[in-house]
C-alpha cells in the first residue's frame, strides 16, 4: 500500500508556495470564503491528513482542476484530495451524499461480480446495435439517471443514449450496447473508493474482451475519461481506444445531413471533456455544423470554464446552487438562448438550479449536444 509520503510526493504538495492562486480562482472558494484550497493543502502538510480527514468541507473540492491551471508549480491538488478522502473514509468519515446516497448505493452494488442486468429495454425498433464487434456504445448511469431525474427535472436522460445510437447509425455504425455494462467507477475514484473502482474496472474490461471490443464511444466525459486513463493507471492494462461521442461528430460532420434549425446556444465545457482530455473545439464544430445554428461564447470557456458546480453527488449544496446559476445567468449574458453540455451530470445540475418559484428561474432552456444534433438530422 502506498504511504502518505509516497501520496504527497505524488500529488506535488510539498512544491506548495502558499502563493493562493488555486483559492483564487476556486469555483467553492468564491462562493463560500469558508472553504480555501491553500489553507486545506497546508493543514494537510502542518498537521498531517488525520486531522484534515475529519473536515467536511474536503467532500466539497469539485475535482475539476481549474486550480492546477493556475497553479505555477503544478500541485495536483484533486489527486490531493482524492488521497486524503480515502484516508478519510477508511476512519469512517463522510461529506453529505446527495440523493440520499442512491447513486453511491448503485454504483457499490454495480461491483458486484454476480450482478446480473438488462441495460437495453431503451433500445427502440429504430436503432441498429450488435451483441458483439468492434465499437461499443459505452452507456454509462443514463438508464438510472432517467429512473431518477427524469420525471421531477421534465427531461429523458436516457434520450442521450438513444440519440447518440441515431447518429452512430447515420454515420454507418451499428454500435454494441452490452447487456451487462457496469459504471465505469468515476465518482468512486475520486471519492477515494480505490478498491471499488478496481473492481468495477476489471469487470468491464473482462465485458470488453469477451465482446470483442477494439474501440469505445461514449456520451459521457467522465465515462470517457475513466475508460481511456484511470483504468490504465490503476489496472496497468490498455483498453480498446476510447473517443467521445463530439470527437466523432466532428470528424464525420461532412457525412451527416442536416435541416436549418436557427437558435443561438452556448457551450458548457464539462471538466472531464475540457481540462482533463483537452476537447473544446469539437463540441462547437459539431454543433456548428448545423444550419442555423449560432455558437456564443461565455465570459468563462474552453481551459477556464467553470464546472457546473457539484460533483460525486456529493455536497451538493447553497454554494452548489449559487455556482449553477451564475453559470446560467453567464449564458443568458452571452445572448443564448440554451446553455448546451455534452456531460448528463452538467444538464442534471443545472435543471436542478432551475427548480423552485418561476420567478427565480433563469430566461434559459438546457440541453445536451447530442440531442441538439440528433434533432436536427434530416430523415
Amino acid at each position: 500500500m502506498e504511504t502518505a509520503l509516497e501520496q504527497l510526493k505524488r500529488s506535488r504538495a510539498f512544491l506548495c508556495l502558499e502563493c493562493g492562486k488555486c483559492t483564487a480562482v476556486c469555483p467553492i472558494s468564491r462562493a463560500n470564503s469558508q472553504y480555501s484550497p491553500r489553507r486545506l493543502l497546508a493543514e494537510g502538510l502542518f498537521y498531517g491528513a488525520s486531522d484534515l480527514a475529519s473536515n467536511r468541507m474536503l467532500w466539497s473540492c469539485l475535482t475539476c482542476q481549474l486550480c492546477s491551471r493556475r497553479c505555477p508549480v503544478d500541485v495536483k491538488y484533486s489527486e490531493f484530495m482524492r488521497d486524503i478522502r480515502a484516508i478519510a473514509q477508511s476512519n469512517g468519515f463522510l461529506g453529505n451524499p446527495s440523493h440520499g446516497g442512491a447513486m453511491h448505493h448503485i454504483m457499490e452494488m454495480a461491483a458486484s461480480p454476480k450482478l446480473k442486468q438488462n441495460r437495453t429495454g431503451w433500445i427502440t425498433d429504430d436503432l441498429k446495435v450488435k451483441k458483439t464487434g468492434e465499437v461499443l456504445y459505452f452507456v454509462g448511469c443514463l438508464p438510472y439517471y432517467e429512473q431518477l431525474f427524469g420525471k421531477d427535472f421534465e427531461f429523458s436522460p436516457i434520450s442521450i443514449a438513444h440519440d447518440t445510437v441515431k447518429v452512430l447509425n447515420k454515420l454507418g455504425i451499428e454500435p454494441v450496447v452490452m447487456d451487462n455494462e457496469r459504471c465505469c467507477g468515476h465518482d468512486l475514484y475520486w471519492l477515494g473508493q480505490l478498491d471499488k473502482f478496481d473492481e468495477l474496472g476489471r469487470l468491464n474490461l473482462k465485458e470488453f474482451e469477451k465482446a470483442g471490443i477494439k474501440k469505445i464511444i461514449t456520451a459521457c466525459p467522465e465515462c470517457a475519461v475513466t475508460i481511456k486513463r484511470l483504468y490504465p493507471e490503476r489496472l496497468g492494462q490498455d483498453g480498446p481506444e476510447v473517443a467521445h461521442i463530439s470527437e466523432i461528430i466532428a470528424a464525420n460532420k461532412g457525412k451527416l445531413r442536416f435541416k436549418s434549425s436557427p437558435q443561438k446556444v452556448a457551450f458548457q465545457d464539462p471538466c472531464r471533456l475540457g481540462r482533463f482530455m483537452e476537447v473544446y473545439e469539437q463540441p462547437r464544430e459539431s454543433l456548428s455544423a448545423i444550419p442555423g445554428v449560432e455558437v456564443r461564447e461565455m465570459a468563462h470557456n474552453r481551459r477556464g470554464a467553470i464546472c457546473c458546480g457539484t460533483t460525486n453527488w456529493m455536497n451538493c449544496d447553497a454554494t452548489s446552487k449559487q455556482i449553477q446559476r451564475s453559470r446560467l445567468s453567464e449564458a443568458n449574458a452571452a445572448g443564448a438562448e440554451t446553455i448546451v453540455t455534452a456531460c448528463p451530470k452538467c444538464q442534471i445540475h443545472f435543471r436542478c438550479a432551475q427548480c423552485g418559484q418561476e420567478g427565480d428561474k433563469i430566461n434559459i432552456k438546457v440541453a445536451d449536444m447530442v440531442n441538439v444534433i440528433a434533432s436536427a438530422l434530416e430523415g
